[in-house]
Formats: C-alpha cells, sequence, structure tokens
C-alpha cells in the first residue's frame, strides 16, 4: 500500500501523448513481464514437482493471508489443508493471476491507449513477486525442498497446535480434532521414518544424508520398509554418496545390522555390489567395522541364486568385486548365478 499509492499518483503525471514515454513504457512493461512468467513458470513446474514427494502429503494448517486494517488482536482461525494440495493450487493461483495481469493490462492498453496500468505494474510486478510464499521459499529459504521445517506459509503442524487455536475448514466451519491415539502416533512416526530412508536413496549419490542420521535411533537402526524390507544399511550401502563411510561406522555404533534381508534376499553386500559402492563394501568388509566375511555376507545367496560377488561382476563393478574378491579366504568359496535386478 505504501508503495503503491505514490506510484499510481506519479503515473497520473505521465504524458500518454508522448510517443517516447509511451515506447518507453512498452519496453520496460515487456522486459519485466517477460522475466516474471519465466519465474513464475519456472516456480510452478518445482512447486509440482516438490507436491510429489511423499514428505510433503501431510495434513498442515494455515492462518490466513495478512490483511490491513485488520484486527491484530483478532483471534487467528487456522484452515485445514493438505501441504502437496496446498503448493498446487498456489503455484496454480500464481500462475493465473500473473497471467490474468498481463492480459488486463496489455489489453487496456492496446484498446483504450492507457498506459498507467504499463507504469504500475511494471513497478509493483517485482514487489507481488517477492510477497508470494513460493517465491520467496525458493529464492530466500533455500529452495522447493524439505517444505515442512520452513513454514513457508506460517503454517503449524498438529503437534505445534495450541488448545486456544481455532481450526476451520475451507467453508469456515470450526472443526473439532480428535485427540491422536498411542497406536496412531506411533504409526505416523514409523511412516515419517520410512518417508526419509525412501527419500534419501531417492535422491541418488547427491542426497543429503543428514536428515536420515538425524531420525536414526537404536529403536529405529534395524527398521525395515514395509514395501520391500529395505533396511538404513541396506540403502547406505548402496547410495554411493561421498559421506557414507562414516555414516556407516555410526550406524554400527547404533547398532545397524547388514546381515538382515531384504524382499528379495540381498544383505547390505548385495546392494553395495550392485550399486558399485566399492567403499561402503570396504566397510562393511572391514575387520575393524562390521567384520562381513565373519558374518558370512559374502556368502548369503539372493532369491535368484546370486552372491554379492557374482552380482558386482555382473554388473561390471570391477571395484567391488576386487574388494569383495581380496577379503575373501582363499579356501571359502561363492557360489554365483545369472540374473539382474535395479533398485531404480
Amino acid at each position: 500500500m505504501f508503495v503503491m499509492l505514490p506510484v499510481m499518483l506519479a503515473s497520473r503525471k505521465l504524458d500518454g501523448e508522448d510517443p517516447n514515454i509511451i515506447h518507453l513504457l512498452r519496453c520496460v512493461y515487456g522486459a519485466i513481464q517477460a522475466i516474471a512468467i519465466s519465474i513464475v513458470l519456472f516456480i510452478y513446474v518445482k512447486t509440482n514437482a516438490a507436491a510429489k514427494e511423499r514428505s510433503n502429503n501431510v495434513k498442515i494448517y494455515v492462518p490466513p493471508a495478512p490483511q490491513p486494517f485488520a484486527d491484530p488482536n483478532a483471534k487467528i482461525k487456522y484452515q485445514e489443508k493438505n501441504l502437496s494440495e496446498h503448493l498446487v493450487s498456489t503455484a496454480r493461483s500464481l500462475l493465473t493471476s500473473t497471467l490474468f495481469g498481463i492480459v488486463m493490462t496489455g489489453g487496456l492498453h492496446i484498446w483504450k491507449g492507457m498506459i498507467v496500468g504499463l507504469a504500475i505494474q511494471s513497478i509493483m510486478c517485482p514487489f507481488n513477486l517477492a510477497e508470494n510464499p513460493l517465491v520467496s521459499a525458493f529464492f530466500l529459504k533455500g529452495g522447493l525442498t524439505n517444505l515442512k521445517g520452513k513454514r513457508i506459509f506460517g503454517e503449524k503442524l498438529r503437534d505445534e497446535l495450541e488448545k486456544s487455536d481455532e481450526i476451520v475448514d475451507g467453508l469456515g466451519n470450526t472443526l473439532m480434532l480428535k485427540k491422536e491415539k498411542a497406536a496412531d502416533k506411533k504409526e505416523a512416526e514409523t511412516k515419517a521414518f520410512e518417508d526419509i530412508l525412501l527419500d534419501t536413496w531417492d535422491s541418488g549419490a547427491e542426497a543429503d544424508i543428514s536428515p536420515l542420521m538425524n531420525a536414526l535411533s537404536k529403536k529405529n537402526i534395524n527398521f525395515a520398509a514395509s514395501e520391500n524390507g529395505w533396511t538404513p544399511i541396506m540403502v547406505m550401502s548402496g547410495l554411493g554418496a561421498k559421506s557414507v563411510p562414516g555414516a556407516m561406522r555410526q550406524m554400527r555404533g547404533v547398532g545397524a545390522n547388514p546381515s538382515k534381508v531384504d524382499k528379495e534376499g540381498w544383505n547390505a553386500l548385495h546392494w553395495a555390489a550392485f550399486h558399485g559402492s566399492a567403499e561402503a563394501a570396504k566397510v562393511l568388509l572391514s575387520k575393524t567395522d562390521f567384520d562381513g566375511i565373519a558374518l558370512g555376507l559374502h556368502k548369503v545367496m539372493d532369491k535368484e541364486g546370486k552372491s554379492p560377488l557374482q552380482h558386482a561382476k555382473d554388473e561390471g563393478n570391477d571395484d567391488v568385486f576386487k574388494v569383495i574378491e581380496e577379503a575373501i579366504p582363499a579356501d571359502t568359496g561363492d557360489g554365483s548365478s545369472d540374473g539382474l535386478r535395479k533398485r531404480k
């Protein structure tokens, strides 16, 4: 408001008959709107990608947008929304309002010769973009990842709500939130950890493993994903990220069990062998770390009858093959058979 009023007053003093001023305004307006629509389209694509992340499929409680002249002492009514759906609707609204503004301002200029709109929108466009929560989150809050911890809408999560907070639905009707049962809470915590585990794997060699490492405890160190039986030590063994060896040693200290197998019969060494993670294989087989030879990790056959050594050979991961081969005692046999399976 403090910016828009002076801009409106100043724009009225422009000479709408001067062709030089008109040409200059057209150039400035066109350049600014071209940049704006590029940013908006980019944010739209990024937001839709973020909405597909499992970690964003949660309920949030969003306060109303700030209104001028609103009573500062009025009780805040939080609206219950799904974070993924709210991301998509906000991105769609940003794109729609931007395109509508361009069409409206351009149309009035072309049909009615109005230049005030060009001047106002040339100044206000950057301010309007900066105030949008998605644009602000991307450029000022580290991007559109790990959104639950960034509170880009000023939202609260379920466990952050206070007794005095009023929750309403989309129609403004007050909602009574049921108290979470202990079993429901435990299930939610389990689901949250599984999301972190799978998101870490989905990110590949560029993964930020800190969320997973921070979430680990003695209770969940050998957690197995419900669909495929993947455990934290398996994921870390196949990840190939730079910080994997140190992370695996930390996992060992918490009680990670590399002998556990997933639903296809793979243990942690199978993962390292198949995905070419030589450093992970060294940690698994080192006598000072997991001592995988003593555990017999190299002898385990998966459901296709393949050992870790055979997987390394079949995938052409010669560095892992060498690590395993050198660690196996000379009198220890190691079976193999044909087959191929990928995790990604």
